[in-house]
């Protein structure tokens, strides 16, 4: 075997392993009405489901890739596939809520110790140019892949076997992976000469983020003036100032402060965590639309939401194309308006919907404002940033990514199981099942109106903190900052 073909072969390895984290990312979106059946789940608790795995995930991305600088990728990478695989076992058993939370939260753990291992073994791997844009493009269409093959996935999978299955599937591909890894997996030394991990750091910031969701999603129900939300919230900033105190005196933070003094970075991060909270919004409140208003079977669920991959994905290849010829700051102006524009358009479905008049058209313009921001404030929170802070600036980025889908989910979820708790407690009666479906719509409307507001942010966050830098396309590739 000549070294390129192992590099392919070593590439497939690793993206198999990025598939099963991003399809799980995904693929309990169409299970949910199941999954709160069969365990009993409230509308407001629901959520963690995914909460829980995008939280955890999120809250130790930093501290897995500083673990594969310590203690080696390849170590990590077969770690995390490890646990991985075991928990998702673990999630398939669960008999109840309690054991359901705890074993996603466990999956979003060893995701994160694999995957930035994963990444940081395909840059080592691949030479820097075509083999290296070729492998990083493959890497980016699984991340897309894998967002769509769970959905359907999800909806086969439910409808033809149980809930349970969307768990057990990662069983024989991640044994398969760990075998394959031992195999093909080259053996890295660590990058560090000290074994000085920031324990107290990934503690308080992993701790302070989940006290803050639990407390966005108990506010509504205990009151955002209750002295427990006041505790909650007063917990979290105690605990976020003893982190920014940790990083500031540790002699190897987990997150060296100085590297949000790049304006691009902070930027594109305060950009996409309100987008990521308005894009969870849409495929978890969608979801459970087409489900229990529209009564789709869990398949054509999944299928409704492939015009959502097709547009993310045709749009963010075309437009990487004339990034350079536009800049990328009047980009992130405006794509997130389209997200905006496409929630409000979901914020006025009715109980007696149709797919094609009231659900498709705001998925579609959700879905190409995502797409335009995606590519586009990829390229603005690496441009201009160091050769050696590359690995921390992409940790950084994935991390608000799936803290702010997290955060947002929390938040829009308690709102709206509030607003239905409330309608229905309005109505004095036993409510019919046409009652009950307009309480739980018109809660959901709003939680699509604060989706709509949150991407607004977004495009206000561009339009003041983005710094336009002079772009070059080279060779028709995608465009790359000029100092």
């Amino acid at each position: 075997m000549n070294k390129q073909s192992f590099n392919w072969g070593l590439l497939g390895i690793l993206a198999l392993a990025q598939f099963m984290v991003v399809l799980d990312s995904s693929i309990v979106n169409v299970a949910l009405p199941a999954i709160q059946k069969a365990l009993n789940f409230s509308a407001a608790d629901l959520q963690w489901v995914l909460t829980a795995y995008t939280l955890a995930f999120g809250g130790f991305l930093l501290l897995g890739g500083r673990a594969a600088d310590l203690y080696g990728r390849r170590k990590m990478f077969i770690t995390g596939i490890a646990g991985f695989t075991a928990t998702s076992l673990l999630v398939g058993l669960a008999q109840d809520s309690t054991m359901m939370i705890i074993g996603r939260g466990l999956q979003g753990l060893f995701a994160a110790l694999m995957s930035p291992a994963a990444l940081s073994i395909v840059l080592t791997s691949f030479k820097e140019g075509a083999d290296r844009n070729k492998a990083l493009g493959v890497w980016g269409a699984v991340a897309a892949g894998g967002a769509a093959a769970g959905v359907l996935l999800g909806g086969v999978l439910t409808q033809y076997t149980s809930w349970e299955w969307n768990f057990f599937v990662n069983l024989p591909v991640g044994i398969f992976v760990v075998i394959m890894a031992l195999k093909v997996v080259p053996a890295h030394a660590k990058e560090e000469s000290h074994n000085d991990l920031d324990l107290p750091g990934a503690v308080l910031v992993t701790g302070a983020l989940m006290a803050l969701v639990y407390a966005l999603t108990k506010a509504p129900e205990w009151g955002w003036t209750d002295s427990q939300s006041l505790t909650w919230f007063a917990g979290v900033i105690v605990a976020l100032s003893a982190f920014v105190w940790n990083e500031a005196r540790a002699k190897h933070p987990l997150v060296p402060l100085n590297i949000f003094r790049n304006r691009n970075l902070t930027g594109t991060n305060l950009i996409m965590m309100p987008l990521m909270a308005a894009m969870m919004s849409m495929f978890f409140f969608v979801s459970l639309y087409i489900q229990t208003v529209m009564n789709y079977s869990p398949v054509m669920t999944g299928l409704s939401f492939l015009p959502v991959t097709f547009v993310i994905g045709l749009t963010a290849t075309t437009l990487s194309k004339y990034v350079g010829k536009i800049g990328y700051k009047p980009i992130l102006m405006v794509a997130p308006l389209f997200v905006a524009a496409g929630l409000f358009l979901l914020g006025h479905i009715p109980v007696d919907g149709s797919y094609w008049i009231h659900v498709l058209p705001g998925l579609a313009l959700t879905a190409f404002g995502m797409g335009a921001t995606f590519v586009t404030a990829t390229i603005a929170a690496t441009a201009g940033v160091p050769g050696d802070e590359a690995g921390l600036a992409s940790g950084i980025f994935n991390t608000s990514q799936q803290i702010g889908g997290a955060l947002g989910l929390a938040v829009l979820s308690g709102v709206a199981a509030s607003h239905t708790t409330n309608a229905i407690a309005k109505l004095g009666h036993q409510p019919s099942m046409l009652e009950f479906a307009e309480a739980l719509v018109g809660g959901w409307h709003i939680a699509f109106y604060l989706g709509a507001g949150f991407a607004v942010l977004a495009a206000i966050a561009a339009t003041v903190i983005i710094k336009q830098r002079k772009i070059e396309t080279v060779a028709g590739e995608v465009p790359v900052a000029m100092h």
